[in-house]
């Protein structure tokens, strides 16, 4: 049985849960529970009416929230030329000399992009990176030639979001410092990112509910307007 915190017991005992709210009010409710003694993340939970088994309905995309995400992030650049990644802003950049740190256990970075020619040498770490989810994909827009325009983005507030093998996408849309008409913004420019990654193939119900939750907070139900879809 899990043991939830004293906080979260009284967070839980003051909101009513059970019934999702419109965006504003799920973030004016959010904000009235006790906050932990650092920054939380805030995040979106969203359920996706898709089997997880059909690779070629799985949901995966980036979204740039308006405000930021808050976090400052690390960015490596798989490159040929690391002085030119470094110099448009990259924290890490380098091929075969961040391969093999990477072999080695080093992780310390949030984002990893890969110029398209050093792709077939980064699949060298695909078993590393890919179950973190720190795999370079074009999809994503991590595999680019435009290194300066792909490291801005990321760190101007550029966020990557998939659904998981149980059918979930989790996306970070800021911190719990930030006003609540910033969280409604960045919330609202996710689900519309999340929207247009639907399948075109998919009929019925896509997102069948949405939570957004603080790291250490309870989630709160968002009201979804496909629910009835």
């Amino acid at each position: 049985m899990v043991k939830r915190s004293k906080q979260y017991k009284q967070a839980v005992e003051g909101a009513k849960l059970s019934t999702p709210l419109p965006l504003e009010e799920a973030v004016v409710v959010l904000s009235k529970m006790p906050k932990a003694k650092f920054d939380e993340t805030l995040e979106l939970s969203c359920k996706i009416q898709l089997d997880p088994k059909q690779s070629n309905l799985s949901i995966r995309g980036t979204v740039r929230l308006p405000h930021g995400s808050g976090k400052t992030v690390k960015v490596l650049v798989f490159t040929e030329n690391a002085q030119a990644a470094l110099d448009a802003g990259a924290d890490y950049a380098g091929l075969e000399d961040m391969l093999k740190k990477i072999d080695g256990g080093w992780l310390d970075f949030d984002v990893a992009i890969s110029t398209t020619s050093a792709m077939k040498d980064v699949r060298k770490a695909a078993r590393v990176l890919g179950p973190r989810g720190m795999m370079p994909n074009p999809k994503s827009g991590t595999v680019t030639d435009d290194i300066a325009v792909a490291i801005n983005e990321v760190k101007a507030g550029r966020v990557e979001y998939k659904m998981d093998k149980t059918g979930n996408v989790s996306i970070v849309i800021g911190k719990r410092s930030f006003e609540a008409d910033k969280v409604v913004d960045n919330a609202k420019a996710a689900l519309a990112s999340l929207e247009a990654a639907r399948p075109e193939t998919l009929k019925g119900k896509y997102i069948t509910s949405v939570t957004l939750s603080a790291t250490m907070s309870p989630g709160v139900k968002i009201a979804n307007n496909q629910e009835n879809a």
